[in-house]
Formats: C-alpha cells, sequence, structure tokens
C-alpha cells in the first residue's frame, strides 16, 4: 500500500503504463523491446518495485504514443518525490514533441504520401518533415521500395517478380530536401536490391557539397518514384519505423473507374484490423481523392490502403442469338467459338463418336479455361458472369429448359474458369468461379442431357448423383458447395466444359445421339428415397 505522495504517484504512472500497454496489445516483452530495455524492467515498473526514470518515462512515451498522458504522470511523481510544482517540472524537463527510442536520431514530424495512377503508371511521392533530436548530425536517409503483384498470393507474387523484377533505373527516382531558397536535390545509394524490394539511402549531399541536419534542425525530405501497373498490386503501405507525430496518406485514382478504397491496420502484436479513422474522399475534376489520417501512430504500426475498381474499360465478347420464323425450334449459335460445327442431321451418322471427332482436340471447347485471380481479376469476373447471366436469359425466351441450363464462360468465347447454372423455375442462378470437383457420390444414373453448343441432338449420359464442389467468390474466399439430382447433373456439365470436356465425352463411342425432332423432353425422374440413406 501506498504510504507518501511519491509512492502512489509512482503507482498510478505504473497503473497508467499498463493501461496503455494492454490498449496498445503489446505484452511486457515486445513494449521492452521496442524501448531498448530488458523485460524484467518493465514488470518491475508494472508491479511497483521499482520507481520510474525521466529515461524510461521517455521511452514509454514514445513508444505507446500516448498523446502525453503517460508523461504527465511522471511528471506528478516527480512533482512528489522532489515537492516541486508540476509547471517547474515542466519548465525545467520539457517533454519534446517525440522523443527517440535509442540508436535513432530522426522524429517524423508529418509524413505526407501520396499515390498517383493515370496512364498504365503508378506515381508515389513522399515528403516528411524531419526534426532531428538527436545528439549527432545526420547525413543520409534510409527508404523502401517494395512491389506486390498479387497481395495474398505470395507464391504467385514471388514468381511473377523473378520472371519480371523490379528495375532501379524504371523507378526514376528524384529526392530532394528543403524548400525554397533552401532547396537541395539529394543524391542516392542502393543498400539494398531484390527483385521487388529495393532499400536506397537517399544522402545529404549532391555535386555542390553536404548539407547535413545537425541537432535541433529540421527539414523536408521529398523523394518520388514510379512503378507500372504491370509490376504494382492495388495496395499502398506505410510502416512507421520512426517516431512520427502525423501521418496522411492520399490516393489518387481516376474516377471513370469508380474506385472504392479500404484500409487496415496491423502492428507487431495486433492482428489486422480496419483503420480506426475514416478516409475521406472527394472529387477534383475526373479525379477521385482518397484520404487518410492519423496522429501519433504506434511504432512498427503498418497502414495498407487497398482499392478496386468496379468499372473496366471493356467488356467480355456479348452473346448474339439468330432470329428464327415464329413458332419454328431455333438452334441458338452461342458464339463461332462456341458451337461445334458439323454437317446438317440428315448427312450425320448421329453417335457420340462421331460428334467427338468434330469436336476434335483443335477445337475452342477442348482448351481447359484458365482460372481467375481473384480478387484480383473481380471486377472482371463480374463482367463475364453478367454476360453469361445475360445470355442464359435471352436462351431462356428462346426455349424454355424445364429442366434448368447452364452456360459456361469458353462457350462465348471467353478463357475464364466461370459458369452459372440456372435451376428450374426463376429462382437465382448458382455462380460458379474456378470450381473443381472435390467429391462425387459412388451411386450414378443415366439421363438424357444435350448441349446448347451442339444443339441438335440429346444423348444418355451417367453422372453421379451427388458431387461436392470447392468454388470461390468474388471476394477471392473459397466455398464448398453440394449439389444433388438434377442440379448435380447441371453443375457437372459445366464444370466438364471448363475442363475442356464434352458430355460425350461420358458415352461409349457408339452410343446413339436422338435428333431433337425425335426427342420428347421430359423430367428427369430420381426415386425418393433421400440421398444420405444411399451407400456412397
Amino acid at each position: 500500500m501506498a504510504t507518501s505522495g511519491a509512492d502512489r504517484a509512482a503507482e498510478a504512472f505504473a497503473s497508467e503504463l499498463a493501461r496503455w500497454r494492454l490498449d496498445r496489445g503489446m505484452s511486457k516483452k515486445q513494449l521492452a523491446g521496442l524501448m531498448g530495455f530488458d523485460p524484467s524492467y518493465v514488470s518491475h515498473i508494472e508491479g511497483r518495485r521499482h520507481r520510474p526514470t525521466e529515461d524510461f518515462a521517455r521511452r514509454a512515451e514514445a513508444v505507446l504514443a500516448t498523446a502525453g498522458a503517460l508523461w504527465q504522470r511522471f511528471q506528478e511523481y516527480e512533482e512528489a518525490r522532489h515537492g516541486r510544482s508540476a509547471a517547474l517540472i515542466a519548465r525545467d524537463s520539457p517533454m519534446p514533441p517525440q522523443w527517440l527510442p535509442p540508436g535513432t536520431g530522426l522524429v517524423v514530424e508529418h509524413e505526407e504520401a501520396l499515390l498517383t495512377y493515370r496512364d498504365g503508371q503508378y506515381v508515389t511521392t513522399v515528403r516528411r518533415s524531419l526534426y532531428n533530436a538527436g545528439v549527432e548530425p545526420v547525413s543520409r536517409y534510409l527508404i523502401r521500395v517494395a512491389v506486390d503483384r498479387f497481395p495474398g498470393d505470395p507464391q504467385r507474387s514471388n514468381r511473377h517478380h523473378r520472371e519480371h523484377p523490379l528495375e532501379l533505373d524504371e523507378l526514376e527516382l528524384q529526392a530532394s530536401c528543403g524548400d525554397g531558397a533552401a532547396y537541395e536535390r539529394m543524391h542516392w545509394r542502393v543498400k539494398q536490391d531484390r527483385d521487388a524490394f529495393k532499400e536506397i539511402w537517399l544522402l545529404f549531399e549532391n555535386e555542390d557539397g553536404r548539407f547535413p541536419l545537425y541537432p535541433g534542425e529540421r527539414t523536408a525530405v521529398t523523394y518520388s518514384y514510379r512503378v507500372g501497373e504491370g509490376k504494382w498490386g492495388s495496395w499502398f503501405q506505410r510502416a512507421v519505423r520512426l517516431p512520427t507525430r502525423r501521418m496522411t496518406v492520399r490516393i489518387d485514382l481516376p474516377q471513370a473507374l469508380d474506385p472504392q478504397v479500404w484500409g487496415v491496420e496491423t502492428s507487431m502484436s495486433a492482428e489486422e484490423t480496419p483503420l480506426r479513422t475514416l478516409i475521406e474522399k472527394q472529387m477534383e475534376g475526373d479525379r477521385a481523392i482518397f484520404t487518410w489520417t492519423t496522429d501519433n501512430p504506434s511504432l512498427n504500426a503498418r497502414f495498407r490502403l487497398q482499392w478496386r475498381f468496379r468499372a473496366v474499360s471493356s467488356a467480355p465478347p456479348a452473346l448474339h442469338l439468330p432470329t428464327g420464323a415464329a413458332g419454328q425450334p431455333l438452334a441458338p449459335r452461342l458464339a463461332s467459338v462456341g458451337v461445334v460445327q458439323w454437317p446438317p442431321p440428315s448427312e450425320r451418322e448421329p453417335t457420340a463418336g462421331r460428334l467427338r471427332a468434330a469436336a476434335n482436340g483443335g477445337h475452342p471447347l477442348r482448351t481447359r479455361a484458365r482460372r481467375l485471380e481473384l480478387p484480383d481479376e473481380e471486377e472482371q469476373a463480374r463482367l463475364i458472369v453478367a454476360d453469361l447471366t445475360v445470355a442464359l436469359e435471352e436462351i431462356g425466351r428462346l426455349h424454355p429448359f424445364n429442366k434448368g441450363m447452364g452456360l459456361a464462360a469458353p462457350q462465348l468465347g471467353v478463357d475464364a474458369a466461370a459458369a452459372v447454372i440456372r435451376q428450374p423455375g426463376r429462382g437465382e442462378p448458382f455462380v460458379l468461379l474456378n470450381p473443381v470437383i472435390v467429391e462425387e457420390s459412388r451411386q450414378a444414373d443415366e439421363q438424357p442431357e444435350g448441349c446448347l453448343s451442339y444443339f441438335d441432338f440429346r444423348g444418355w449420359v451417367r453422372r453421379p448423383l451427388r458431387i461436392v464442389i470447392e468454388h470461390q467468390r468474388f471476394d477471392g474466399g473459397r466455398v464448398v458447395s453440394t449439389f444433388e439430382r438434377g442440379l448435380a447433373r447441371l453443375v457437372g456439365h459445366e464444370v466438364d466444359h471448363l475442363a475442356g470436356r464434352l458430355y460425350v465425352d461420358r458415352m461409349p463411342l457408339d452410343a446413339p445421339l436422338i435428333p431433337l425432332a425425335d426427342y420428347s423432353s421430359g423430367p428427369w425422374v430420381y426415386d425418393q428415397q433421400p440421398l444420405e440413406q444411399r451407400a456412397w
């Protein structure tokens, strides 16, 4: 129990320290590491076994960024210990705007970072207002340039940057310090050069001389570089490596692309969380400017702004269907690449083997569809799905399919692993992106099937009564869905299309095909025994 004013003030400091440490999500060991102390010392302070020192209080304030609350508690402790007023304590030992942990001589009073996307190039401009609060002159300043073409997929991104490394020359790096009459261009020197990561020293010197930043002095360092969109993903990250009083980030994007911007923050001790302050948007002509600001960010915190474009300049090929005489059956032509061309019915031998020969290995429908890179290609995926949905609506008006129908992107001449399935009735269609069959039941049945890409025939095809599909959402999330009976047949048919497989591949070569004119359409028939009771 505290027995004096100094004891009570020391307890108040210890409580404030523990409260802010927990609020920042740090362990005692993590806080001690950032402060440059042994972990046991932090435990002793919080446990009231040691009294705080000025050095400890300054370091804790800088790391925890309490906006002066912890420093005020230390002043109160000093007042009680020395019997002096808080005003005298503050006058004799003023707290600098930010105190630097050992080994660092700079404070960032304001960082302003701007990323602009224009004509396929991302241009980054960073301006940092620096204050040398150390005891040695500063003659160089370290910056980092990092690219990540496919955030969230490190293997793919690493492979991409190995094949297409970021070159120093293409950055067109420029750097300066000061303003107006004090403006000086800065030379630079490479410290580390990797495929997707550069560390560069900005030197406080140029061909005209040197201009180090001495203790107690201030200056502004500005640097800019550019990266093509082929090497830059839809993200912009800022890391707090020096004590920083304020950080402002701006993203400048074309409004015509309908950009949406959001952000997350992480630290050494906390998982990814949404930004705590609002991203503001304003319009400047045809540009959308997104601005985010934070005060007193914690050391080693990372802030990442991300975006997506909800509009793109071009869409996949649209579906065009022929017109026919009223009352006549209409054989739809989805796209010239999506239809198996072979002789008229009167000149064909209607077998599965004959149709396989017509759709040989060189036919576009025999190519495995390209996987969509999600969420990176979310906009393209949404456009493809919209086109498939419209096509199904058009086909549904021309031909009522009472057993449901589906359409895969390759049937429209689009190389993408996407399909849309419309079940019987007018319910919402199922969307499958990058689908893979992960399980099939041993129980199967044989039912008649047709295909929109060769509309004139039907064939009896054996398929499992239940399939389990792993597929993706537009945002890249993975989903596992189970389909049964008729819906399993529809889904399986479209997944086959995405693998370059046709329904006749599941039939014997000599199996007959039924001409559409002779085919009597009816519902697929199943018994009513629950599938869960069947032996799989």
